[in-house]
């Protein structure tokens, strides 16, 4: 501070008591404005407190002077002539304070205060000011940096630009640049700063899961850690700190960029926001370099053919493998499983699951090299999951459909995480068809990105239609004729079986009459024992159960009540399509149902019950017998399949189950007609029809 007073004894009494007022003050006296002029040329002043009037140079003179070379310095003009004049005069100058002489020594104490104010200010904003300075420079360089980075030849040169920038703009010694590796699956070091090789070295990498940088990485969004208590990193021992910052910065799909510090007061606000923008511009440049790479890749056609044809071989080994043990499958699932186990076996993919074609989403029942989480997640997520989009693409075109690289898809988002983490990129989707019968699809997934050639598609699309008509084969092989077949009697006390709830609503006895099983639904005849009961209360109580579409009356006796159902397929419906089994006789009682299964004598019924219990855990089976049926010209509903059409035949089972042959008539055509949603002369044509071909199917058999 400077204590500007031609009387040198004031001069010096000011510079004692103010030094008195505050132990931090250091006060320099002079007697005239040039002496104070000559003293601010050579040392850093705080503060100037001056007398007004002195000879060849006045208070208001030295302030001009003053403002003139710094216009923000504090000056306290203390006066002994004080006057209205004057301190307009110095308020227009530039003053920041005007205070007069008084006797005593409260004067210094109120000058201390004034002086303590005005310097604290002084300070802060020249602070502010040069805060302001710092940020614009690193912008600018920042700026600088971008212009290197787009002008660099490669991407070792992109990130050793920006490890240097980061040092430079924040002045910290520990900043490291890692890359990610998609055939590792992990990050990789790239280049660091000389204080941070000793710990990093061109070696390290970071693997899937392995704290907080693949954090960072793999949620793409930055992550600021401060203590030791998580110093997990490479970077954190290079600063053997105790109580030490650490910033990441994700690159894209890039990398990432790490940066620590041990001062105290870590990264701020403003040092996060220029390494964010630095990573964003790393980022761009990477992209940039990765497009111009791809470029230069098309020159390399030949190889990527040589390749191509290697693993088009190796594609070609795996479908024979699989169409040799498919050949010997004698179940759909057993065709599924083998399928699955030989492409998670091979080196080209990781694993393998199939899906019927559920309009509730995926719907995995055979799997292999896949986490069991991830099914998990499948299966939760219904039609919101972005696998159930490619399946139906794969569904609908009827052809392979493939994502090169879950980490850029469009709409894979919330799959990023789970890709890096079970690691895989490629995921295929593979319809299986035959003719014009859709069974589902098979789903790979490969670790690496883009992991599928044109050729390789082709392949897997033939295999696709292969499974699929070895299905249809199998299907087929149980619907001929045998010699015997098989009965198989369960018992089920599960809540999940259909008749169990209905039964548990009733508290009747309930049986099925029949069931007609649609492509997209069934449609069940169920007889309610003991007469009439309320049917619109049980309308409005099953409304609100998913697995029923529609609920209505056939017809009402004293006996017996006859409902129809219309439900979507349910897991026992789908067994009994898989295995090509009939519901003989289902009766529900007490909670329980028993079920009769009139099965082909060669199916496995053990996995056929297996597959039951499976959805159905509290069923057991109770009764297997051979029923010894044995036909001439093959079984009777093979040959109505065969001869009626879909609209004959369902006419003519609905008739049949709610006793339209009956004396007296359970029902009538038009009551009919309703049920099936068409007009009663439609459907009298498709029952005449239906009864002409199985009376001249009988009489032909007859003759015979």
């Amino acid at each position: 501070m400077l204590a500007v007073d031609n009387e040198a004894g004031f001069v010096d009494l000011t510079a004692s008591m103010l030094e008195r007022e505050d132990d931090q003050f250091e006060v320099t006296g002079v007697r005239s404005g040039a002496d104070a002029l000559d003293v601010l040329e050579r040392e850093a002043i705080d503060c100037i407190v001056s007398d007004y009037d002195m000879p060849t140079m006045n208070g208001l003179e030295l302030l001009e002077a003053v403002r003139s070379r710094d216009p923000e310095l504090p000056f306290i003009l203390f006066t002994g002539k004080g006057s209205e004049v004057i301190a307009s005069e110095a308020i227009a100058a530039g003053v920041t304070q005007y205070l007069q002489k008084q006797p005593g020594s409260d004067q210094f104490t109120l000058l201390a205060n004034q002086i303590s104010n005005a310097v604290s200010q002084y300070r802060a904003e020249t602070e502010l000011r040069e805060s302001k300075r710092r940020y614009e420079q690193t912008l600018a360089t920042l700026h600088e940096t971008t212009r290197d980075l787009m002008r660099a030849g490669t991407k070792t040169e992109m990130y050793r630009a920006a490890v240097g920038t980061a040092q430079s703009i924040l002045e910290v010694p520990i900043v490291a640049a890692y890359q990610f590796e998609p055939t590792k699956g992990a990050l990789v070091h790239v280049v660091s700063t000389p204080e941070t090789r000793q710990a990093v070295s061109s070696s390290s990498t970071i693997e899937r899961g392995d704290g907080l940088l693949w954090e960072a990485f793999s949620a793409g969004e930055p992550r600021y850690r401060t203590g030791p208590e998580t110093a997990t990193s490479a970077v954190q021992h290079a600063l053997e700190m105790g109580g030490g910052s650490e910033l990441i910065v994700p690159l894209g799909t890039h990398g990432i960029l790490v940066a620590g510090t041990d001062r105290g007061e870590g990264f701020d606000e403003s040092m996060r926001e220029l390494l964010n923008i630095l990573g964003a511009n790393t980022e761009a440049a990477l992209d940039r370099a990765e497009r111009e790479q791809l470029l230069r890749e098309h020159d390399r056609t030949l190889t990527e053919q040589n390749e191509a044809l290697t693993r088009l071989n190796h594609t070609n080994e795996i479908v024979r493998a699989i169409n040799r043990g498919i050949a010997q499958a004698t179940t759909r699932r057993a065709i599924e499983e083998h399928v699955c186990t030989q492409l998670a076996e091979t080196d080209r993919y990781l694993g393998a699951w199939t899906t019927a074609h559920d309009r509730n989403g995926p719907t995995p029942e055979v799997w292999d090299g896949i986490d069991a989480t991830y099914i998990d997640q499948l299966r939760d997520e219904g039609t919101a999951a972005p696998e159930w989009g490619l399946i139906e693409r794969a569904l609908e075109t009827e052809s392979v459909q493939v994502v090169d690289n879950v980490l850029d898809e469009p709409g894979w988002d919330e799959r990023r995480r789970a890709a890096l983490t079970y690691g895989y990129q490629t995921v295929v989707a593979v319809p299986l068809l035959d003719g014009d019968r859709t069974y589902g699809a098979f789903v790979i997934h490969a670790p690496q990105a883009s992991a599928l050639s044109e050729s390789e598609r082709e392949v897997l699309g033939e295999l696709g239609e292969t499974i699929g008509h070895a299905i249809r084969s199998v299907e087929r092989t149980r619907a001929m004729v045998t010699d015997s077949r098989l009965e198989i009697e369960l018992e089920s006390a599960s809540p999940r079986l259909l008749l169990n709830r209905l039964e548990g609503v009733l508290g009747r006895t309930l049986s099925l009459e029949g069931l007609i099983d649609r492509t997209e639904e069934a449609v069940l005849f169920v007889s309610v024992a003991d007469g009439e009961f309320d049917v619109p209360s049980l309308q409005q109580e099953t409304e609100s159960w998913a697995t029923i579409e529609s609920l209505s009356l056939v017809s009402e006796g004293e006996q017996a009540t006859l409902l129809e159902l219309t439900v979507v397929p349910t897991p026992f419906i789908r067994t009994l399509r898989e295995f090509d089994a009939h519901v003989s006789a289902a009766t529900s009682k007490g909670g329980s149902t028993s079920l009769v299964l009139s099965v082909p004598g060669q199916i496995d019924t053990r996995a056929l019950v297996e597959s039951v219990q499976e959805n159905y855990s509290d069923t057991e089976l109770t009764a297997r017998r051979e029923t010894g049926v044995r036909t001439t010209n093959g079984r009777l509903d093979t040959q109505l399949e065969e001869h009626l059409t879909a609209k004959q035949l369902e006419a003519l089972q609905v008739a049949h189950y709610s006793g339209f042959f009956a004396w007296p008539r359970e029902s009538t055509g038009e009551e009919l007609a309703t049920t099936l949603d068409i007009s009663p002369p439609t459907y009298h044509y498709h029952l005449r029809a239906a009864q002409r071909k199985l009376v001249g199917m009988a009489l032909d058999r007859h003759t015979n």
